[in-house]
């Protein structure tokens, strides 16, 4: 399993997020990710992020990299501003 991939959930352990929830959207080099929170759900805005301030956690969820916060609200089941969640659906 590897630790940083695109859909990872993470906690940052530094700096004025520190302790939030975030997704790795992509993989910018072997130092730095892109991140999301989304900043309306966890309060974590899109910004690139050192690896060694981010704690990964087991779970993950399925993305494509560089997937909008959209993509991201729905691969986390949430609902996104006019249309249901995938878990309303029947």
């Amino acid at each position: 399993m590897p630790l940083i991939e695109v859909g990872r959930i993470c906690v940052k352990t530094r700096g004025r997020e520190a302790g939030r929830r975030c997704v790795i959207v992509d993989i910018i080099d072997r130092n730095f990710v892109l991140i999301t929170g989304p900043r309306d759900v966890t309060g974590v805005r899109r910004r690139r992020a050192n690896i060694d301030h981010l704690k990964p956690l087991d779970e993950k969820i399925d993305i494509r990299p560089g997937a909008s916060d959209e993509e991201v609200k729905a691969a986390l089941g949430l609902k996104t501003e006019g249309q249901p969640s995938q878990d309303s659906k029947s």
